[in-house]
């Protein structure tokens, strides 16, 4: 076919955007309003619609010239249409969910039996709370359930009411769309959540009736996947299993972490990007098969319900297959026009039978995703291949793609992340050649399970080396100096770079065509592209002078106190796989002076090991109250593996090394009330240089209240706490705290060591509100990354 003979291009038909955008919008808003006032204003705007078509307005189409005074009613009445759709579809939802006791329950806490079904699979993480005396330790599984029936107060009532269940281990062999019978004390949720309220289970569920053939369908075909992976090396027999069904429970925690780092944690997630390569390697198929045009849909239509069942029809699975299959469509030449229109109406659709999407930060990542492909991919991958000769054509979608998909969501990502990563698009473009002949191996190794076992490994073992592939890269990707450039957090950051983002877009053919004409402006251009690419966090962390860096461990504690060149005392270790090594190793600490446990939960003593091979360490210094037991063993397990000795400190203990001068505060004796634990926590009042802190470990409201008389007791006590300059605060930002003991340690900075993904709600608004009222710089972990003071003291951030 000659270039005349091209088919042209389908123009994209953006018509329905806009009043999408709009209903998704007020959809968002209106989560937090109550149901009927949602009600009201979704007939207010069938009202709006009514009257609109009552004077005639129609949209005229795309074909003609458009005007702002033509078509603009016509744009309001879709609008108006799509709101009611959404506002309408929310108030009926809130009106169902919200049907019978289980709010008044909720408010009293009181205790139910309930039967409901499990509507996601369970997410096992470890546990905060006591284990048993020899055993492992605990699990926390977290999931939801849709209450069908409630028995309270010997009353049994029908009900529709979704609840956040946060149970014990016992409860991590429940599976999506499983009936169960239950007990447990209900709790209030927050006002927009998706769920009326949260249920702490009291025992393990029990099952009730069979599981349904599509569940027991999935199981099969997912456990025949597992055994045939089996025998692979680890990242392989990780990696598999997530490209293909969002599977990670085998993938190692530190390649999970480099492909957070490096933003390839989507492959290992069912995304439309899956769906995708799903879809497109069926329709290949087809073609090369020889079948006709008219019947390569169809097929392509049962492939996406085989991996549908396969990955488990969960929503967020419904949600990644509409999106593959509509980035599908938009990419193909004769059916791109329709891209656009597909999107927006499946995005109400999606919004109509779930709207608490609206606020999901996953619909949000995907949909912008699957807008980048139609919007970009097709003339991107056009300018790119211009240049190419034709054998090469496949190199402009495979860089296109991953640019496209990076920059729509870069705003989202800043939000959630506080930097932009600068290898994120390099590493998906490297990955990339690898990802498409991963997962349609592996899906056909789930589907040749079914026959054979022996077969399917060796289909398996065919994947494996474009695994592997995938997970090198991630790991050397993640270890490139700089690789994340520092950027504002919250909505200011996500504005700034969207800003920037349609600077780089519109502006980018003329950046590229002037320097053609003009050698001063081609150097200007160097100049300012390798001024940019310098990685600011390489020079400047660590900051010279440091004396107390928080680091940045996830949902746990993890402090560094210079006492030393090289040397340090480290308070707490954050959880397993939390990064105090890499913390630790930015910073050139080789000797540790001393570790302090402040209490054993795995949040601040699961790192240890990681911390202490390869270094020096003098001591081990622990809190006197043993909970729990497991950890108390692990701790001292791996101090004498180490031949390092553990002390215990109690209130009143003081001591210094090199340039650390602490004094222990607590714990002085048991308090009644709270986590046994959490209240033992070693309190500690430190010296370091200029700087003084307080560090509060995670203390609760009984420990604190006692810390408090202390203070009215010793006059020494009381001066030190009137001049703090830091204030590390308890539990994470918490609110079980003792208000008197916070007022008086008020201190100019107050560091909250905290996760980003964490679902304990911290640092909660009260800890905030706290914060501001007393005119303290709240300085965050998970928004700052790392957080040096200095003297003075200053205070500089990594993030």
């Amino acid at each position: 076919m000659s270039r005349e003979e091209q088919p042209t291009p389908a123009a994209l038909d953006l018509r329905l955007l806009l009043p999408c955008l709009t209903a998704w919008g007020i959809g968002a808003w209106a989560l937090s309003w109550p149901g009927g006032l949602r009600a009201r204003v979704a007939v207010g705007a069938v009202v709006g619609v009514v009257a609109l078509v009552g004077a005639g307005v129609r949209y005229r189409g795309r074909h003609a010239r458009a005007s702002l005074r033509r078509d603009g009613p016509g744009v309001l009445a879709l609008t108006l249409l799509a709101t009611v759709l959404v506002l309408g579809s929310s108030a009926a939802h809130e009106t169902t969910r919200r049907t019978g006791p289980v709010d008044d329950l909720a408010q009293e806490r009181a205790m139910v039996r309930a039967e409901g079904v499990v509507l996601t699979e369970p997410i096992v993480r470890a546990g905060r709370g006591s284990g048993d005396e020899d055993g492992d330790p605990p699990e926390q599984v977290l999931l939801r359930v849709r209450l069908e029936s409630v028995t309270a107060r010997g009353t049994t009532t029908r009900v529709s009411a979704p609840v956040y269940v946060r149970a014990a281990d016992a409860w991590a062999q429940v599976g999506w769309h499983d009936r169960i019978r239950l007990s447990g004390k209900l709790a209030p949720a927050e006002p927009a959540d998706p769920e009326v309220a949260l249920l702490s289970p009291r025992g393990p569920p029990e099952a009730v009736g069979d599981r349904s053939p599509v569940r027991r369908a999935a199981e099969h075909l997912r456990d025949g996947l597992r055994q045939a992976v089996d025998p692979l090396p680890g990242d392989a027999r990780g990696l598999l299993p997530a490209l293909v069904i969002g599977d990670t429970s085998m993938t190692p925690q530190e390649l999970t972490d480099d492909m957070l780092v490096t933003g390839m944690s989507h492959l290992s997630a069912v995304s439309g990007s899956n769906v995708a390569v799903v879809l497109a390697a069926l329709v290949g198929v087809g073609r090369l098969l020889g079948l006709p045009r008219r019947w390569r849909p169809w097929v392509a239509g049962i492939g996406l319900a085989f991996f549908v069942v396969l990955a488990r029809p969960e929503p967020s699975v419904i949600r990644a297959a509409t999106m593959g299959a509509i980035g599908l469509l938009g990419m193909s030449t004769d059916r791109r026009g329709a891209g656009t229109p597909a999107l927006c109406c499946a995005v109400l659709a999606l919004l109509a039978l779930d709207p608490w999407l609206a606020r999901s930060y996953g619909f949000v990542l995907s949909t912008l995703a699957t807008l980048g492909l139609l919007l970009f991919v097709r003339p991107w991958s056009a300018a790119i291949n211009a240049h190419l000769p034709r054998r090469l054509h496949l190199i402009g979608p495979a860089v296109a793609i991953p640019v496209a998909a990076q920059l729509v969501c870069g705003p989202v990502v800043v939000l959630l992340q506080g930097n932009v990563s600068l290898v994120a698009v390099v590493a998906n473009l490297v990955a990339a050649p690898f990802v498409a002949p991963a997962t349609v191996l592996g899906v056909t190794a789930a589907l040749v399970a079914v026959v054979s076992g022996a077969l399917a490994g060796l289909v398996a073992w065919c994947g494996a080396p474009f695994a592997l592939a995938i997970a090198w890269t991630a790991r050397v990707s993640a270890d490139v100096p700089g690789g994340a450039l520092p950027w504002p957090d919250g909505p200011p950051g996500a504005v700034l770079l969207t800003l920037v983002t349609g600077v780089v877009v519109l502006g980018g053919p003329w950046t590229i065509r002037r320097p053609r004409g003009s050698p001063l402006v081609a150097i200007a251009l160097v100049v300012v592209v390798a001024v940019g690419a310098v990685p600011s966090r390489s020079l400047a962390w660590p900051p010279p002078g440091w004396r107390l860096v928080a680091c940045d461990v996830g949902q746990g504690d993890g402090l560094v106190l210079a006492s030393g060149p090289g040397r340090a005392v480290v308070v707490d270790v954050g959880p397993e796989g939390g990064g105090i090594d890499g913390c630790l190793r930015r910073l050139g600490v080789r000797t540790l002076d001393a570790v302090v446990l402040t209490h054993f939960h795995d949040d601040h003593v699961g790192d240890l090991a990681a911390a202490m091979d390869g270094r020096a360490v003098g001591q081990v210094l622990v809190s006197p109250v043993e909970d729990p037991a497991w950890a108390v063993r692990q701790v001292r397990q791996i101090a004498d593996r180490h031949g390092v000795p553990v002390r215990t400190l109690r209130a009143g203990d003081s001591w210094q090394l090199g340039d650390v001068a602490a004094e222990t505060w607590w714990p002085d004796r048991p308090v009644a009330g709270g986590s046994a634990a959490n209240n033992g926590s070693i309190v500690l009042h430190v010296q370091v240089g200029d700087v003084s802190a307080l560090l509060l470990g995670d203390i609760e409201r009984e420990a604190g209240s006692a810390i408090r008389l202390a203070l009215r007791r010793d006059p020494r006590m009381s001066a030190a706490a009137g001049d703090l300059n830091v204030l590390k605060m308890p539990h994470h930002g918490s609110s079980n705290v003792d208000e008197g003991l916070m007022d008086a340690v008020v201190a100019p900075v107050a560091i909250i060591s905290v996760g980003a993904d964490n679902t304990y709600g911290h640092p909660t608004p009260t800890a905030l509100a706290w914060a501001a009222r007393h005119g303290s710089r709240v300085l965050r972990t998970d928004r700052d990354g790392d957080v040096a003071v200095l003297d003075g003291p200053a205070v500089v951030t990594s993030g």
